[in-house]
């Protein structure tokens, strides 16, 4: 079992309509000097996934910093009070938006945010770019651009999926153990270690009053939004962004797989090239998730760039 180095200790934050559940590192008081590091997660992930990477800075560096990863609404244990059937993107910002007022309400924050967080992150950014003062985007590349004639089947296809959400045909399936959870998380990933696998198993997912494990992530998470993506709305926002941007990614990249063909990584960099001041970065050895395959590199790399 892997040990953390350093142990988060938990919040309940009251944001809008809910309480967060966010991890903390370090002193508080260290945000007075430099700016709090706020790293926010992926799809169907938690914030606990970056205690490897947490583990993996410098000694130096995690005394200095003030360290805040929250689950994201529907995820981990940030779950809101009243059932929900599907998520908003735009909700990520606003949420996002009331945990900086809480933890940094008059300096900005240093941002990193892996996959769906990088997204939001780099949409955040443009939209306050006044709150923010480096960013680090791991592996939030967007999505294929989109057009409007797509409109009416995304629509319905949103429909669809409620009516199969309330059918119960979206529910997750629960595993016989926290082991099976882990064996899970190595499927989807053969590059994490064993041991770190079964740790993140018990943050990941919990057991019910029968012993049942089930991953800890609203199944309405699973259904499209009926909003298109917007590639001219997300350049306009990268357009937007003031603080220095580094992107870093896999050398396994799969988005020509996620996208079927339709997007690249050479139009993601087309893209990242309306940032004013971005900069791009590789983890070798890894895939898709970089900060469990390779926490020491990651770190590393996150390290350099806000201590610049």
């Amino acid at each position: 079992m892997y040990t953390e180095k350093r142990p988060a200790r938990p919040l309940s934050v009251p944001v809008r309509n809910m309480h967060y559940n966010v991890r903390v590192w370090g002193d508080p008081a260290a945000a007075q000097t430099l700016p709090p590091l706020v790293m926010v997660h992926g799809w169907m992930d938690v914030g606990a996934s970056y205690q490897f990477v947490v583990d993996a800075f410098s000694d130096t560096f995690a005394r200095d910093r003030f360290i805040i990863a929250p689950d994201w609404r529907g995820f981990g244990h940030s779950m809101p009070a009243h059932a929900c059937d599907h998520y908003v993107f735009a909700d990520y910002l606003a949420d996002l938006d009331h945990l900086l007022d809480h933890f940094s309400p008059d300096r900005p924050v240093d941002l990193a945010g892996h996959s769906m967080g990088g997204n939001v992150s780099m949409m955040y950014a443009g939209a306050r770019p006044e709150r923010i003062r480096r960013l680090v985007n791991l592996e939030g590349f967007g999505l294929a651009p989109s057009q409007p004639s797509q409109a009416p089947g995304r629509y319905a296809r949103w429909m669809d999926e409620l009516r199969a959400y309330e059918r119960g045909d979206m529910a997750l399936r629960p595993y016989d153990s926290v082991d099976g959870v882990a064996q899970r998380l190595m499927k989807t990933n053969p590059r994490i270690a064993p041991d770190k696998a079964r740790w993140l198993a018990q943050h990941w997912a919990a057991p019910d009053a029968d012993g049942k494990w089930w991953i800890l992530g609203a199944p309405a998470h699973k259904i499209i939004t009926p909003m298109l993506f917007r590639a001219d709305e997300m350049l306009a926002l990268y357009e937007a962004i003031t603080a220095p941007v580094l992107s870093v990614e896999a050398e396994e990249n799969h988005i020509a797989k996620w996208s079927s063909g339709n997007y690249s990584l050479a139009q993601y960099h087309e893209r990242l090239g309306h940032v004013r001041n971005a900069r791009s970065a590789r983890v070798d050895h890894a895939a898709h998730m970089l900060h469990h395959d390779q926490p020491e590199a990651v770190a590393r790399i996150i390290e350099d760039f806000l201590t610049q």
